[in-house]
């Protein structure tokens, strides 16, 4: 997807806004794993609780006809440390917290913990190892997925290979260009913060992160695009 411009002034893309986008279909391929996990837990109980972490409602419009289905038993608490829009749906609770906390939900379980292009964005290793311990510390199943390191186009930014430039080269053109869902920096900070606060993982990196997961790669064109940790037991 290309930059949208209205009449010269820069407007976020919104992937989930357009059924027929890349992004969307992506992401409804994936939920088959995220739905087995699911039906997994529904297998052994009536009502189920789902932590999205770093979740939105409008992600899980990708699964509205399964969710309809199961209405009244699925229940999905959405964590993220920004201001989220209300939710619309009595199924979804949305929450202030950071999912790095170690203390986030002490004592507290959950039968599928979900994460979609998250861990990402949580800050260096040793962050994205608390919200990693987070997700198995929380989850009797998890699901977390992230863009891949070594796919040849960045996603955030829209630029192949945007990921393996220099720091500078890559805070030096969001100076000068609007890059994918971020428009042009308006000073040298905010340019860096766009830039720093994005890191993608690799394979090695996962599965450090999640020793007991099964790893799955999405593929494009023999290439894999992310990575998705899966843990738990799935339906039958």
């Amino acid at each position: 997807m290309s930059v949208a411009q209205v009449s010269n002034s820069w407007v976020k893309p919104d992937p989930m806004s357009d059924p027929q986008s890349l992004e969307r279909r992506f992401r409804a391929r994936r939920f088959f794993h995220v739905r087995r996990l699911i039906e997994g837990a529904l297998q052994t109980k009536k009502r189920i609780e789902i932590l999205d972490l770093g979740g939105t409602e409008a992600y899980w419009t990708i699964a509205d006809d399964f969710l309809s289905v199961h209405r009244g038993r699925i229940s999905i608490i959405l964590v993220n440390n920004e201001t989220a829009a209300p939710v619309s749906e009595e199924m979804f609770v949305s929450v202030a917290g950071d999912a790095c906390d170690p203390e986030l939900y002490a004592g507290r379980r959950y039968d599928l913990v979900h994460s979609n292009s998250v861990i990402e964005h949580v800050g260096d290793v040793a962050r994205m190892r608390a919200f990693a311990d987070n997700v198995r510390r929380l989850g009797e199943r998890y699901f977390v997925q992230t863009p891949n390191f070594w796919f040849p186009l960045e996603p955030h930014f829209r630029v192949p290979g945007f990921q393996w430039l220099p720091l500078a080269v890559r805070v030096a053109m969001m100076q000068r260009f609007n890059l994918g869902f971020f428009p042009k920096a308006r000073s040298y900070d905010e340019a860096y913060r766009n830039v720093a606060d994005i890191r993608l993982l690799d394979r090695k990196l996962m599965r450090q992160l999640f020793p007991g997961a099964t790893l799955v790669d999405e593929k494009v064109a023999g290439l894999t695009k992310s990575l998705m940790a899966i843990g738990g037991d799935v339906a039958d």
